[in-house]
């Protein structure tokens, strides 16, 4: 029995390594030697499969995989460092350069910007910049409000009695308490949960707009979290919002295409994203001052990379640049308010 027990147990243990370490096709040390591709089946006739670009021989151990794993972060890594300095100093240059097709030695437009987006959520996470008390804060701003118009209130009042006892008219400072006495109502009525105008003769808040502010209201901390969530989720919209603006710059223009305008785009927001990230990174070392000075950076990176990208000349590119700033404020409020909207359904 005890021969029979160890036959089983040698039998059984092949089985599984064979299982976790296929051997067929391959040597003693993991590497398959394969005539036609593992991938599409065409034969082999060099180290890459000339069909589909695979190699033609593949390893199937720990090691091997480990090496792809390190491969493939080195040779990301690699065009990391060509990519960010020229993205930083010379945004123009990588744009035209990578349309003009060189692509071996930069990493693409799309998988830099998703990799910012990426990169921006975790260390605006990790430094705790969108770990606000918004509910604390919202109560606590409604009720700083209060107390100043209680204090404006307050001393109207005693303006009021002073020109009252000099026999002067006090109707404007009436209206005055009394708008200050009408702002104190509303915010009372805000802190209940209860959506209220801001002027006579406005009419009730739209009916599309009234969940948003009842979620504002009641729970501002919920609100924020989904909009986050839509924000990380639907940052790509961020691109297609943009290039009509880029096509209003160049208008009927037949030099450059929808797909110049994609690249430019895409690398221009994947700096603003890294803008986002340094600025998390100095406010969460106590440099807020310096974070700040971060965003008087995007003017002059869009007119260096439209100078660049467009090869046009400095007139030229400072209206356009000044037209971009406004194109880029107006897509983001587009998109704040898409992504407000998600958040309050």
């Amino acid at each position: 029995m005890g021969e029979f027990e160890a036959i089983g147990d040698a039998v059984t243990g092949g089985l599984l390594a064979s299982a976790v370490e296929p051997r067929t096709g391959e040597g003693g040390d993991g590497h398959t030697n394969e005539e036609n591709c593992l991938n599409c089946g065409a034969a082999l006739t060099g180290a890459y499969c000339s069909v589909c670009g695979q190699k033609a021989h593949v390893h199937r151990s720990l090691r091997a995989f480990m090496g792809d794993f390190l491969s493939g972060v080195l040779n990301f890594e690699g065009k990391f460092w060509h990519t960010l300095p020229m993205l930083a100093w010379r945004p123009g240059e990588l744009t035209r350069r990578y349309i003009a097709g060189e692509r071996a030695r930069f990493i693409s437009p799309i998988a830099l910007y998703l990799f910012s987006v990426f990169l921006m959520f975790a260390v605006l996470n990790f430094t705790g910049a969108l770990d606000t008390d918004m509910n604390g804060n919202v109560k606590g701003g409604l009720k700083t409000a209060i107390a100043e118009d209680q204090k404006d209130i307050a001393r109207l009042e005693v303006k009021r009695k002073a020109a009252a006892a000099a026999g002067k008219d006090v109707a404007a400072l009436d209206r005055e308490i009394a708008r200050h006495r009408k702002d104190i109502a509303e915010v009372e009525g805000l802190r209940r949960g209860k959506i209220v105008t801001a002027d006579d003769g406005d009419g009730d808040a739209p009916t599309w707009i009234k969940p948003w502010i009842q979620r504002a209201t009641n729970d501002p901390d919920l609100l924020a979290l989904k909009m986050q969530e839509a924000a990380s989720k639907y940052s790509w919209l961020l691109i297609p919002l943009s290039l009509p603006f880029m096509w209003l710059l160049f208008p009927f223009s037949r030099k450059y295409r929808l797909y110049d305008h994609t690249v430019f785009v895409t690398y221009s927001l994947s700096f603003m994203m890294m803008l986002v990230i340094a600025g998390g990174l100095l406010v969460a070392f106590g440099s807020s001052g310096l974070a700040g000075m971060l965003f008087l950076l995007p003017p002059f990176h869009m007119y260096r990379q439209l100078k660049g990208a467009y090869q046009l000349g400095r007139f030229a590119t400072w209206w356009r640049t000044i037209l971009l700033v406004t194109f880029a404020m107006i897509a983001g409020g587009i998109f704040f308010a898409f992504v407000a909207a998600l958040g309050g359904t």
